[in-house]
């Protein structure tokens, strides 16, 4: 294999992990995310092609049958898992979703806080009416 051709297919390669790895970081769902891996595996196994035809190396083909298995089984488990999730936990929430949602979680938290201790001081003057009295 020519050293042009090599370097040539090595760095299409290499922006393609690197746009599939962005991919994979920014989802926005895990079936996007799945998909991304999937084609990080597809691409990993191409430039382990390429090389094995570049040195002659014939013994990576077993590396190459393993990795096409991984990539089969984890791409099937995943789309099981993701065929069963429910839809409002499809994307991953940006970080202003997340102050919302921990916000509106700390004032149900003080309110149900507030509850209590209101229900706690109704609750002591109900078992000690004479308390009120002195």
């Amino acid at each position: 294999m020519s050293p042009v051709v090599m370097w040539a297919g090595g760095a299409m390669l290499a922006v393609a992990a690197l746009l599939i790895v962005a991919r994979i970081e920014r989802g926005p769902s895990m079936l996007d995310r799945a998909i991304a891996l999937d084609a990080l595996v597809a691409s990993l196994m191409g430039g382990l092609a390429m090389w094995s035809a570049a040195t002659g190396r014939s013994d990576l083909v077993n590396v190459l049958v393993v990795l096409a298995l991984v990539g089969f089984i984890g791409s099937v488990t995943l789309a099981r898992f993701v065929a069963v999730e429910p839809e409002d936990e499809g994307r991953i929430l940006t970080p202003e979703e997340v102050r919302i949602h921990d916000a509106r979680l700390r004032e149900a938290l003080e309110r149900e806080r507030d509850r209590s201790a209101a229900g706690r001081d109704s609750a002591a003057q109900r078992a000690h009416p004479e308390g009120e009295q002195q």
